[in-house]
Order: structure tokens, then C-alpha cells, then sequence
């Protein structure tokens, strides 16, 4: 048999609209492996557990490529350390926090309003044009997101009595706007090696977080189940799902590829509903429809 074994694999990551979408079904299961942990495993104990299983195998995976490509990215230790901590520490950090206030259908519909904040910072930082049909979208999904955070009740935003957990969700959607804009910049090396130093820059700026989570709260290690959805987490939504971002953001750039996140609503609502026995509300669903509906208005021209 003759040809070029690793063709099938180069085609693979030459379609940026397969790898977006498969993505986004690995970080909706990551919001029900979030909920699963709740009881498993602390917070923190998970984000630093994550990063360093995802640095560890990188490092030796890819060491000699990273350390040749090493020279380039370190000319630039503050944008490594600003998306780092924004991509990963900060966005898993608010993630996983959010996992033990909130449901996984909440936190699924607010990541999704994660392309209209990218539209609103490439606005503010690239001064790129916000058409009216755009700035109609982002409205509209602000709205089904302000719904959902209120869960319905006009009395819930009158009393400022928001649920901690959707907030942390905000966050953490936030956090990964700002490293999605970030990704332009990105230094000109493999997706590869450029994963490895973003996942060793997370594993390190989340260390205090852990020494902080020690001493505030009452500390356990995880349990069985807790390191086996250690073990998920890392491979599926921590590396194959970031690898397969990193390129797709390459391949069409971060206001295309910022759309397939918002299928991370849908199949999570609907893996919250499958396999964490969720009753899905109706603020809820008017909110993933205005959401949704956001989405479609921002990406007409």
C-alpha cells in the first residue's frame, strides 16, 4: 500500500468547520463532567490537576518542537502570561467554581454568549465596525442571558439577587473573549507548541488559587470518581478541544470560529437534561432562543 500515511490526519486538521464543531461537543461535556465533580473534587484542586496533566504529556509529546520554537514565544512573556491566565486559568477557574452554584443548562447558555463579547472587544481593541444587524444580535443575546441569570423573575433583578454561579459563568466566558482576540497575535509557531506554553502558563498561574481554595475551604483529595473525571477533563476539553480551536481560529479567524461556540448551549443544555436529570425551564429555553437568535443577526453582513 503506498501513499502518505499521515494524509488522513493533515486533511482532518484542514477543516476548520469539523474541528470548531467537535470543539464545542468537548467543552459541552465539560460542563456536565463540571457538575459531576461537585462533592469530588475541589475547585482548584481540578484546574491545577488539568493543566498539569495536559503540560506534563505536551512536554514530552512535543518537547523537541516547543524547545525549538521556544525562542520565538518567550520574546513575548506578557502575552503569553495575559492569555494564559485568560484562556485557561481564569476561564477554567470561574468554570468550575460556577459548576457547585449554578445548573450545567445555565452555564451552557451564558458560555454561549461568549462571540458576542469577542465582537465587542475586537470593536474596542481592533476598532472593527459593529453593523446595526450586529449591535441588534448582541442585544438580543444579552437579553436571553440576562434572563436566564435572573431565572425569569423581574424581583430577582430588583433585588441585585443574582445566582453566584451564573456570574462566575460571565467570567469565565469573558475570560476566554479576551484570549480568543488575543489568539491574532499569537506568536508564529505550531498550534502544538503554542498549546504546550499556554498549558504550562496555566498550571503555574493556578497554583496560588490552590494554596487560596487550601485555606479558605476545608480541604479533601479527590476521590476515585473525582480523578477519573480528572483524567476525561484533561484529554477531551482541556487538549483535544483546545488543539482543534487553536487551528480553527488559524484556518477562518476568531469572529467565524467564535460562532461554533455557540453550539456549546445546545449540546449542553441537552447533555445537562440527558445525563444530569435537569428540568429545563422556560426562562431557559427563551433564553437559548434569544441567544441563539443573537448569534444569527451578528453573523449576517
Amino acid at each position: 500500500m503506498t501513499g502518505d500515511a499521515s494524509a488522513p490526519l493533515r486533511r482532518f486538521f484542514d477543516r476548520p468547520y469539523l474541528l470548531l464543531t467537535l470543539a464545542s461537543l468537548q467543552w459541552a461535556g465539560n460542563v456536565v463532567a463540571g457538575r459531576l465533580a461537585v462533592g469530588e473534587i475541589l475547585p482548584m484542586q481540578l484546574v491545577v490537576l488539568r493543566w498539569g496533566i495536559v503540560f506534563a504529556v505536551l512536554a514530552v509529546l512535543n518537547r523537541r518542537a516547543f524547545a525549538a520554537e521556544w525562542t520565538v514565544m518567550r520574546a513575548r512573556p506578557w502575552f503569553l502570561f495575559v492569555l494564559g491566565v485568560s484562556g485557561y486559568t481564569a476561564f477554567t477557574a470561574f468554570f468550575y467554581a460556577a459548576a457547585h452554584f449554578t445548573t450545567g443548562a445555565n452555564m451552557s447558555i451564558i458560555q454561549g454568549s461568549f462571540p458576542l463579547f469577542v465582537f465587542s472587544f475586537a470593536f474596542l481593541v481592533r476598532g472593527r465596525r459593529i453593523a446595526p444587524l450586529q449591535g441588534l444580535g448582541i442585544l438580543f443575546a444579552l437579553a436571553g442571558v440576562a434572563l436566564v441569570a435572573i431565572r425569569g423573575d423581574l424581583a430577582v433583578a430588583r433585588a441585585l439577587a443574582f445566582n453566584l454561579g451564573d456570574l462566575f459563568m460571565l467570567g469565565a466566558t469573558i475570560a476566554y473573549a479576551i484570549y480568543t482576540i488575543g489568539l491574532e497575535e499569537r506568536p508564529p509557531v505550531s498550534s502544538l507548541s503554542f498549546f504546550t506554553a499556554m498549558a504550562g502558563m496555566a498550571f503555574l498561574t493556578s497554583l496560588p488559587l490552590l494554596v487560596a481554595e487550601a485555606a479558605m475551604l476545608p480541604f479533601h483529595l479527590p476521590t476515585a470518581k473525582g480523578w477519573v473525571i480528572t483524567l476525561l477533563v484533561a484529554l477531551f476539553p482541556s487538549f483535544l478541544a483546545q488543539v482543534f480551536f487553536i487551528r480553527g481560529v488559524e484556518l477562518i479567524g476568531p469572529g467565524r470560529a467564535g460562532v461554533f461556540v455557540n453550539l456549546i448551549p445546545v449540546f449542553g443544555a441537552t447533555m445537562a437534561v440527558a445525563f444530569l436529570g435537569e428540568v429545563f425551564g422556560w426562562y431557559q429555553g427563551v433564553g437559548l432562543a434569544l441567544v441563539m437568535a443573537g448569534i444569527v443577526l451578528t453573523q449576517r453582513r
